[in-house]
Order: C-alpha cells, then sequence, then structure tokens
C-alpha cells in the first residue's frame, strides 16, 4: 500500500492519501478546499486513478473538497453515516469494509467529538481524526459532542487496539506527525494513564474554548460535501479557499 500523510498548513490538516498498487486507485481521507490541487498532483506523481474520498466526520474547521475532487476526477465521496450527507454515495458504517484492491479500511465509530465521527483502522495504521491526537483530542463543545463519550471512544476503542499501532491524527498545531497506541495511552495528558472519566470530563469542561470562527458556514457546507455558503462575510470569504486557523482542542 503507498501511504502519503500530507499536511495543510493554515488549518493544521492532515489528509492521508491511501494507493493500491496493484489497481492503481486511491483514497484521500478529510481532503481540505485550499489544497485540491496539491492532492491532485500527489496523486497523479504516483500514477494514482482517484477512487473515494473519505471524511472522519463532518468538519467545522475548514471545508471539504470532497466535491471539488469529484467534480474533477469522477471520484465518489464516502460519508459516516450518521451524519446524513445526502450528497454522499458511500455510507460509512461500524465494521464494514471499504475495500479498494489490496486495501482494506475499517471504520469504527468513536463518537465524542462530533456524534458522527469514526477513525479508521489500515494496515498498522489508525487515522483517528479529530477524537484522539497526539498528547490530546478534540473538543467535545459542539456538533452534540460529549465529554464521556470520547473517552469512552478512546479507552475502549482505540486504545485497546495493539499498542504498535500508529496514530494518525487529522490534525497537529506543534508540527508532530505521528504517534502509537502505547505512547498515547501511557502519557496523553488528557485520555492516558489512569486517568479517569470524572477527571477528563472536567478538563474538558474546564477548556473554555472559543466558539469555532468558521464552523456556522463549514457544517453546512460540509453536510453537502463542500460547498461554500452564498452571502458569506466579507471577513470570512478566505474559507473558502484559505482559512484562518480554528485549533480544535
Amino acid at each position: 500500500m503507498i501511504f502519503r500523510q500530507l499536511f495543510e498548513p493554515v488549518s493544521s490538516t492532515y489528509t492521508y492519501l491511501l494507493g493500491c498498487e496493484e489497481t492503481g486507485q486511491a483514497l484521500l481521507i478529510d481532503p481540505v478546499m485550499p489544497a485540491w490541487e496539491r492532492d491532485l498532483a500527489a496523486l497523479n506523481a504516483l500514477s494514482l486513478k482517484l477512487a473515494y474520498t473519505v471524511e472522519t466526520h463532518v468538519h467545522a474547521d475548514h471545508i471539504t473538497a470532497a466535491l471539488r475532487l469529484k467534480r474533477e476526477t469522477g471520484s465518489r465521496i464516502a460519508y459516516p453515516a450518521p451524519s446524513r450527507a445526502g450528497c454522499a454515495d458511500l455510507r460509512i458504517e461500524e465494521g464494514r469494509e471499504v475495500r479498494l484492491g489490496g486495501i482494506a479500511l475499517l471504520p469504527l465509530f468513536t463518537p465524542g467529538h462530533t456524534d458522527d465521527h469514526f477513525s479508521y483502522l489500515v494496515d498498522g495504521r489508525v487515522l483517528t481524526g479529530d477524537a484522539l491526537l497526539i498528547d490530546g483530542c478534540g473538543r467535545t463543545d459542539f456538533q452534540n459532542g460529549d465529554a464521556a463519550t470520547l473517552y469512552r471512544s478512546v479507552r475502549e476503542r482505540l486504545f485497546t487496539l495493539p499498542e504498535d499501532t500508529l496514530v494518525y491524527p487529522a490534525h497537529d498545531y506543534q508540527q508532530r506527525r505521528v504517534s502509537t497506541i502505547a505512547q498515547e495511552r501511557s502519557r496523553n495528558p488528557r485520555l492516558g494513564g489512569d486517568r479517569s472519566l470524572a477527571e477528563f470530563v472536567a478538563i474538558m469542561r474546564e477548556l473554555k474554548l472559543p466558539y469555532p470562527k468558521f464552523i456556522d458556514h463549514a457544517v453546512p457546507g460540509n453536510r453537502e460535501c463542500g460547498v461554500c455558503p452564498p452571502h458569506i462575510a466579507d471577513d470570512l470569504r478566505e474559507y473558502c479557499e484559505t482559512m484562518a486557523a480554528s485549533p480544535q482542542g
């Protein structure tokens, strides 16, 4: 399997390219609108054809490039079934593999950051979206997020994976690229070690993070698979192509 981790520096988002060497087909996990041309260039450089874009959840801090890439390449759009995105060609469900040649992508339902969040297990790696970050986790105070639910998703689903499983998150704000289940289980300051549910809920409650600047545009736009809403305010228009930073916590 061909594997590439692609970083979009404005929103600090990682997009993951997975390619099948046998079929020449590829998946993109969490593509971001400003970087769609970069993604096409990466696919072309590897002589790959995009078959699917796959989302971990409905994002609040950027617009997905799924629809744009579909228009450019004819790729199909895969979204978590709980997102209820009518634009999706494939609805991701718990335990139902997405197969593309030699690639077997296993969805793991990991809600808590949002109520529709999935992580993806593939070839000794877990793509954790915003559920589990390196030394952190996604915030839980919007999109039906819930701290107790996220605690269980991470501790009972992700932390039970083999300890040498590589952890690839959807964001990092300190230029870190990869961790392991063993490392996060041991030292993650929010969820690792002997951190109790009550302690975690208290930590998340006390974060008091600012309201995400782009959420009111990103969420409806992403439920349409990547549409920038019309009549957007001038000071937010740049989010349609280049977004200001909006850390998820």
